[in-house]
């Protein structure tokens, strides 16, 4: 890439992230959508139709008379028609955009994706401030991922707790913004990954208590590996307070895991990465979590991080439980090239994030739109499992998928009374080509 082209995107990009900063901050309008194929958890329908009132989605169905109906209750006329998909763009007022018919012209329409493990994106990390984290946060929106929660790095216990504080103060104008994911520092020092173990801690009650106190209720997901000496204590105190322990970067055998997951753990993090694996005689954590029917289990489709014959394998392991994360770090999006995660330098080439000090993998370059298009196009996953796998698990990992005080109206489906997150795709290349996010039009 050259100078001048390097500098065009980064200017393109920087106005998408205004762009979304402008709409979110405005009031939603009335939409609808109609002539599309709906791919969601619930199965595929064609002919499909919704209609939002600016608030969530409030119909849907595949007769015309009954959207007719739907789009005058709140102040649309079915017959204007529209503009065409192929007439909205990016470039488009982003203020006037909300309120509109839009023939989807055959495309798939999916519930906007949800992502509870990733890091940045667009040469970003949410562990940079205010700026780093709407730059990001723009990045993965670009590729269909309505709604995030900000996993952050494992640093000094004080760089943490200020981190959690930018994502509670960014909460209240930003619904695309789930919360925090700490990814660290309670994580064993045989299974660190990409985390400086200089960092490592014992999750002691204090530190617990530190940690919960800076995050003043935006912390949804931690991770902890149960064998540390306070590791079940931890988890315990986590869950009383609301927080989603996860069970990761661990080392634990598979009696272990299981008090972690009774204490009230209640997600895998990317199964397969960072801790032992399967062995028939000592089987570890990953069996504890599959047999364990209250546990999310995080998987990285990238075709990297796990190969595809394990992608296979793990999505049977736990139907309808399996949640595609990205892990994705600053480099998503963006050429190879050199990059931080936290503090540690990180080499990306051919897309591969991997740490200069060791070559220990970095976390990923994946979006979730990329992650969907594999699972169908590559692998052979059917829509509606790909789908759910993007959308509705994930939000069941934090019971956003009924109301709740987050999020209002629940996510990861296109039913009456959800959050109206909508995405259409390309029917061919499963490509995100128009996104809305909590009624507001973004692209």
């Amino acid at each position: 890439m050259s100078e001048s082209e390097g500098l065009n995107m980064e200017q393109s990009r920087e106005r998408f992230a205004n762009e979304v900063d402008v709409a979110l901050a405005q009031s939603a309008r009335p939409f609808a959508i109609h002539n599309a194929r709906k791919v969601d958890a619930r199965g595929v329908a064609e002919h499909y139709w919704l209609v939002s009132d600016g608030s969530a989605i409030m119909a849907t169905g595949n007769r015309d008379d009954d959207f007719a109906a739907a789009c005058a209750s709140v102040g649309l006329d079915a017959d204007a028609d529209s503009d065409s998909v192929s007439s909205v763009g990016p470039g488009d007022s982003m203020t006037g955009s909300a309120g509109f018919v839009t023939n989807a012209a055959g495309r798939m329409m999916t519930p906007g994706y949800v992502d509870i493990h990733a890091h940045g994106s667009w040469g970003s990390s949410f562990d940079d401030g205010v700026q780093g984290i709407r730059m990001a946060r723009a990045g993965h929106m670009m590729h269909g991922t309505t709604r995030q929660v900000l996993s952050l790095i494992t640093n000094p216990l004080d760089v943490m707790c200020a981190n959690l504080q930018t994502v509670r103060g960014m909460m209240g104008a930003r619904p695309d913004i789930l919360g925090a994911h700490l990814e660290g520092p309670f994580l064993a020092l045989s299974r660190k990954g990409a985390h400086d173990p200089e960092c490592l801690k014992d999750p002691v009650p204090e530190y617990v208590d530190r940690l919960l106190h800076a995050a003043n209720g935006c912390l949804r997901q931690i991770t902890i590996a149960p064998e540390l000496p306070h590791g079940i204590d931890a988890i315990r105190r986590f869950a009383a307070a609301g927080v989603v322990p996860a069970v990761g970067h661990c080392d634990a055998d598979y009696a272990t895991a299981c008090r972690g997951f009774d204490a009230g753990a209640g997600i895998m993090t990317h199964m397969f990465n960072a801790m032992n694996g399967l062995h028939h005689r000592e089987p570890g954590p990953i069996p504890a979590a599959v047999e364990d029917p209250r546990v999310t289990v995080e998987l990285i489709n990238d075709g990297f991080h796990v190969q595809d014959p394990m992608v296979r394998l793990g999505f049977g392991f736990a139907p309808h439980r399996i949640a595609f994360v990205t892990d994705a770090m600053a480099a998503t999006d963006c050429p190879d090239g050199h990059y931080l995660l936290g503090a540690l330098d990180v080499n990306v080439i051919d897309g591969h994030a991997r740490l200069a000090s060791n070559g220990a993998i970095a976390g990923s370059t994946l979006t979730l739109e990329k992650a969907v298009q594999r699972a169908v196009l590559e692998l052979g996953f059917t829509p509606t499992d790909a789908v759910e796998a993007a959308t509705l698990i994930p939000a069941k990992a934090f019971g956003f998928d009924r109301a709740n005080p987050v999020t209002k109206q629940p996510l990861g489906l296109l039913a009456s009374g959800y959050a109206a997150d909508v995405l259409l795709l390309n029917p061919a290349t499963w490509a995100v080509e128009h996104v809305w996010c909590d009624a507001h039009f973004l692209r």
